[in-house]
């Protein structure tokens, strides 16, 4: 083989496989790439070992899965007991509510009814109205309450006045039936 040596066709690819071939272009074997004699006498395994070895990691994984999805779906029953330990609390709790709302609903009608009887179920207008009512009523006697405290003052003013008029007057009638006894006793005589 001739040599053409050309220094700007050379490239560094080149210069690499150049150095590296021995007889006849045959690279020599590289240091770095070997491998200890084990491995290089290693058998292949064959196509069944392959699969066998495939499945066996996959059954592996699966059964890993599946003891997972025990464990969660041992979780869940536990959280759907306690869900339906809840749900059957909050059932109770419910019906033991329309119950006090039930037994308050009657209690109420009652007490409803027994104002109505009483009078007293009445909206805060007629309430109003009423008490209206009421003050005058109450405005009117105590206005004749005070024309009857009047006039009784009244009377016993004139009571009084009668009385003392009435003194005087029986001290005028002794008065005269003294004059006229003593008249007649000086007629007489």
């Amino acid at each position: 083989m001739k040599r053409l040596a050309v220094s700007s066709i050379v490239t560094p690819e080149y210069n690499g496989w150049f150095k590296k071939r021995v007889n006849d272009n045959i690279p020599r074997p590289s240091l770095e790439d070997t491998r200890p004699v084990e491995e290089q006498l290693q058998v292949a395994p064959s196509v069944l070992e392959i699969i066998k070895q495939d499945f066996e990691k996959k059954s592996f994984e699966l059964g890993k899965k599946i003891k997972q999805l025990e464990e969660k779906k041992m979780h869940l029953r536990l959280d759907a007991d306690v869900q339906r330990s809840e749900a059957e609390k909050l059932r109770k709790g419910k019906s033991k509510a329309e119950e006090d709302l039930n037994s308050l609903k009657t209690d109420y009608k009652k007490l409803r009814l027994s104002m109505r009887t009483a009078g007293l179920g009445k909206t805060s207008e007629q309430w109003y109205q009423k008490i209206r009512v009421e003050k005058t009523k109450a405005d009117r006697w105590e206005r004749k309450f005070r024309e009857a405290q009047a006039r009784n003052e009244d009377l016993e003013k004139s009571l009084s006045e009668s009385k003392n008029k009435r003194g005087e007057l029986r001290a005028r009638v002794a008065e005269l039936e003294k004059s006229l006894h003593l008249y007649r006793t000086v007629i007489l005589q």
